[in-house]
């Protein structure tokens, strides 16, 4: 049946609204059809694995639901992380990691490896990144490994950690050199004025749960499944 002959005899001022009634039906199962593939997709495993500012970083739900948002299927991020550890411990836990058969693992392990009074050497922080993600590279082939730098340290946390950039750098050379993606925070908590990040992270090293969030899920998420889901 030709256009044309679909509408003979339909007033010309009707047609829209009845080819509204036409495929208003299929709007409706097309969107049942994609609420169902939704809801069997399985979820999205993402482990974070890191030290205090992922085990009380309070951005991990934000980016479970952005993320769930922006890809229409569920996202579940778990979370290996200890206050005060260093890469050694890190090491120590690739086993939970692995057990988790994360689709992504979100890794910040430079923090305390930094700190003058913990004496992990700079190259030894690299020795143990370096491990860290062929380890996790050859247990689970298919996770995208991502390595993150996080906010600043100010105050005493900054004093005891005087050459943390160079470890950053360390770990970013790491993934670097293995193809693995970098996703750096610290740009996010630069824009914030000297008052805003002191209010921001009180203590100078931890930061809110609500700032956090505010300034990591839009990176990560935009990261993770494009740009448009950053915005």
């Amino acid at each position: 049946m030709t256009y044309s002959r679909f509408w003979r005899g339909v007033p010309t001022r009707r047609r829209p609204a009845c080819g509204l009634l036409l495929i208003l039906p299929y709007l409706v199962m097309l969107s049942a059809v994609k609420i169902a593939y939704a809801e069997i997709l399985p979820p999205l495993k993402i482990v974070a694995f890191g030290t205090s500012l992922t085990a009380h970083g309070g951005w991990q739900a934000g980016l479970e639901a952005k993320l769930a948002a922006c890809l229409q299927r569920p996202v579940r991020v778990d979370s290996v992380a200890k206050s005060g550890e260093t890469s050694a411990w890190a090491l120590t836990q690739l086993d939970r990691v692995v057990a988790e058969e994360p689709d992504i693992i979100l890794i910040e392990l430079y923090a305390n490896d930094a700190t003058v009074h913990r004496f992990v050497s700079l190259a030894q922080s690299r020795r143990n990144i370096g491990e860290i993600l062929d380890q996790l590279h050859r247990r689970l082939p298919r996770a995208r490994i991502i390595l993150m730098a996080m906010n600043p340290f100010s105050g005493l946390r900054g004093l005891i950690r005087p050459f943390v950039g160079s470890y950053i750098s360390a770990h970013q050379a790491e993934a670097q050199k293995r193809g693995l993606e970098f996703v750096d925070h610290r740009p996010g908590w630069e824009r914030l004025n000297p008052d805003e990040l002191a209010a921001a992270i009180p203590d100078g090293a931890h930061p809110r749960p609500d700032v956090a969030a505010r300034i990591i899920v839009p990176e990560l998420a935009g990261h993770i499944a494009g740009r448009d889901c950053g915005e």
